[in-house]
């Protein structure tokens, strides 16, 4: 009987143990077929405001530097205006599904003042983000690490962009903005 016992027990665990080793070695993006791109520009629009966020390709090759860019457009009927902002109105933050990592982007505080003018786009690209501490695991820190040098590992992602800014009115009340937008693309293994 214990016997039997041990052998039910025994059985299931050397083939989890067995299913669980053919999927080691398999890395999270090495199938990217189950991933669509749906958009890789993406436009949205509030009030005044028109907010662009795009990647030049669906499909980049590891290794291959991967373009991404933001743009924000005044369309109100002045000339000009002023709007603030952090050290940039734009953010990129971005997440690769196959391996659900996200990466957050940081950025510095300052107040600064930029003026749009009426249908000239201010434009922005992408120029790497991350952080990690300690704690995290060391294939997240790796991750992470390549992203910061805008060196992509292959992966289906997206960039959940927005452009953050406050226009102040002659009466001197701030409205703030925050538009977004989303895009998504891969990156395919080097061959």
């Amino acid at each position: 009987m214990k016997t039997i016992i041990a052998a039910c027990t025994l059985i299931p665990a050397l083939l989890l143990t067995a299913c669980g080793n053919d999927e080691a070695g398999k890395q999270p993006a090495d199938d990217l077929s189950d991933f669509t791109v749906a958009a890789s520009q993406a436009e949205s629009a509030k009030g005044d405001f028109i907010y662009r966020l795009a990647t030049e390709k669906e499909q980049y090759t590891e290794g291959e530097k991967v373009e991404i860019y933001a743009e924000l457009e005044y369309t109100g009927e002045q000339e000009s205006i002023e709007i603030s902002h952090a050290a940039s109105p734009f953010y990129f933050p971005l997440h690769e599904e196959t391996r659900n990592y996200a990466v957050e982007y940081a950025m510095n505080e300052p107040l600064l003042t930029t003026r749009l003018i009426q249908g000239e786009p201010l434009q922005e690209s992408y120029s790497g983000s991350g952080g990690y501490s300690e704690a995290e695991d060391v294939a997240y820190v790796e991750f992470v690490q390549r992203i910061m040098e805008q060196d992509f590992p292959a992966g289906y992602y997206k960039v959940n962009g927005y452009a953050d800014f406050i226009v102040e009115a002659a009466n001197g009340s701030a409205a703030p903005y925050e538009i977004h937008a989303q895009i998504d693309f891969k990156v395919i293994p080097e061959i």
